[in-house]
């Protein structure tokens, strides 16, 4: 079903599919690249560098030819729009996590109600046109969670994922992989760009994300992944995914559209 997407001429053309949670598209690629789009549930996607959470605020440009998995956490309903490479090249080289504002939303859902071989002269290429000036203006998140390779880092960040609430500092890890706190936060800093901390905090946030589309319990979920209360996983979990915790459990509603 795909390969008419893949194969078309047109610029861009949009795909729209509902997924049940649990689904995994497992490892893939595509020769255009992506828009990638849900307007309920939340979609996990991960490629070689990093890992990105996707709910109903944020959508991914994924360039051509990347290898990537999806896995829905709740059921889906994605609107997706494949792009020609050639058109997408001034947008990103690298994924990129964008803010969704109403315009753009709106515009994703209309591609999608066109028909693959849309006619030259209808509405299309005016949408397309607005639509790939729209992802150059929307702001860029700094979601991505990247992956770890240094034995030493990978070790830690396994620890992170498979227990978000580890309090364990630098300088408890230092004596656990055999270097100093500061050889590791040079590490963490050169292979991900980003502090422990902040590589940790996000972790914790994207645990959170996934448990509230299954255990509405908020004060439990924040315990969980380690933060001190509520209120502070409230804090860093609206200024990350621009909403709150509570709105973030209602993602397995229908669409409105």
């Amino acid at each position: 079903m795909i390969d008419q997407y893949e194969r078309t001429d047109r610029s861009a053309v949009g795909f729209a599919m509902d997924y049940p949670h649990g689904l995994s598209s497992g490892r893939h690629s595509h020769p255009k690249a992506q828009l990638v789009y849900a307007i309920s549930g939340l979609m996990r996607l991960e490629t070689a560098d990093a890992l990105f959470l996707l709910p109903p605020t944020m959508a991914l440009f994924l360039p051509a030819n990347m290898m990537h998995c999806i896995s829905m956490q709740g059921d889906v309903a994605m609107r997706e729009v494949f792009i020609d490479r050639t058109m997408a090249v001034a947008l990103a080289s690298q994924p990129r996590v964008l803010t969704v504002n109403p315009l753009l939303r709106e515009l994703i859902l209309a591609i999608c109600e066109e028909p693959v071989d849309w006619p030259m002269d209808g509405r299309c290429p005016h949408l397309i046109a607005l639509l790939l000036d729209e992802i150059a203006r929307a702001k860029t998140l700094m979601t991505r969670l990247p992956q770890l390779r240094e034995p030493r880092l990978s070790r830690i960040a396994q620890a992170v994922i498979e227990n978000p609430a580890d309090p364990r500092t630098l300088d408890d890890w230092a004596e656990v992989c055999g270097a100093s706190a500061r050889t590791l936060a040079r590490l963490f800093l050169q292979d991900t760009g980003l502090t422990f901390g902040q590589w940790r905090l996000q972790a914790r946030l994207n645990a959170a994300f996934a448990l509230l589309m299954t255990d509405g319990e908020i004060a439990r979920i924040a315990q969980r992944v380690g933060f001190s209360s509520q209120s502070a996983l409230g804090v860093a979990f609206r200024r990350t995914f621009g909403l709150t915790p509570a709105q973030a459990r209602t993602l397995h509603l229908a669409p409105s559209k």
